[in-house]
């Protein structure tokens, strides 16, 4: 139990969580939001005892800027604690419908230029400490660093513990992931060695911290969204190209970096993509090939490399179809 919890649904919420927890989920990134929750009816419903409809609606509007995909992920831990509540024979607790909050569309990524990313690593770089998070100086860099050169997903990054880090063999355990799954991630020798440093220095700020990248309030970064938003705006890129830039589009740089230096070296993509399924930890092969649609976008070589396949490949059809 990482939080602590207030409101007249205060049991029912512990109760969620230490079932969750029962069965073999971590469940942080939920207790993030059943937290919000709970202070939501602190401040909105401090008499409130029903999960009625109206209490869960109020929960339920989509807030000014909020992505369809974080509305979606807070409504459905409120969904699994009224269902927990009727589980336990409380039939008024109110289960949100599925799909209330409309059909996510996936977004197009932001790829970074080599000068955006010198710029926002620099900026990285030049953080101070401030008094929530006396390490974040240290903490921020090499976390995102980890994150675009392992093409890790941030609450991936976020949630790993000491434990998960071995910096004599160079491997992450990342665990109970997307799936949930386990899978071993190898670090590159520049990473390792940044590791390395970052893990001795932070040491002595944190003898005896549970994860990896902690900081002085919850324990790890509940949000690395804010701060990579922060960051952004003072390595003072005003202008790009695309959508805005997200923290998960380090992530998707990866990818596509990846696919496009295959492709320029003449390797064979089919006999590729399942490794980097792997590396990432894709559920199957589809959300790997979802790159593929993009990469031609942001790499001149992709496209000229697949044009030529696919005009060599028009006599055959022509003289198959004759």
């Amino acid at each position: 139990m990482i939080y602590s919890y207030f409101s007249n649904f205060k049991a029912f919420i512990e109760g969620l969580v230490q079932q969750k927890n029962a069965v073999g989920f971590k469940y942080e990134s939920a207790e993030y939001y059943l937290r919000a929750f709970d202070r939501f009816c602190m401040a909105k419903f401090p008499d409130e005892t029903i999960l009625s409809r109206y209490l869960v609606m109020q929960w339920a509007e989509r807030k000014q800027a909020e992505g369809i995909g974080t509305c979606k992920n807070r409504l459905a831990c409120i969904r699994e604690l009224a269902k927990y509540m009727t589980g336990l024979g409380i039939d008024d607790a109110y289960v949100i419908p599925e799909r209330l909050e409309g059909k996510t569309m996936r977004r197009v990524p932001h790829f970074f230029t080599k000068e955006e990313l010198r710029a926002f690593f620099s900026a990285c770089d030049r953080l101070k400490p401030c008094n929530r998070a006396k390490a974040r100086q240290l903490v921020l860099p090499v976390l995102f660093r980890v994150i675009h050169c392992c093409g890790l997903r941030s609450c991936e990054v976020r949630l790993l513990r000491v434990e998960d880090v071995n910096l004599d063999a160079g491997k992450l355990a990342i665990r109970a992931s997307k799936g949930p799954k386990d899978r071993i991630v190898i670090l590159a020798d520049d990473i390792l060695q940044l590791c390395r440093k970052y893990d001795e220095l932070v040491s002595r700020i944190f003898p005896e911290r549970t994860f990896f990248f902690p900081t002085n309030t919850t324990g790890f970064y509940t949000c690395l969204i804010g701060a990579f938003d922060i960051i952004w705006k003072q390595a003072g890129i005003e202008t790009y190209s695309g959508n805005k830039p997200h923290v998960q589009d380090l992530r998707h740089n990866f990818a596509l970096v990846n696919v496009n230096n295959w492709v320029k070296a003449g390797e064979n993509l089919n006999s590729k993509l399942p490794y980097l399924s792997m590396f990432m930890g894709h559920a199957n092969l589809k959300s790997t090939d979802y790159y593929l649609h993009f990469v031609p976008e942001f790499f001149p070589v992709f496209k000229e490399k697949t044009r030529a396949t696919f005009d060599a490949l028009i006599p055959e059809v022509v003289n198959e179809k004759s």
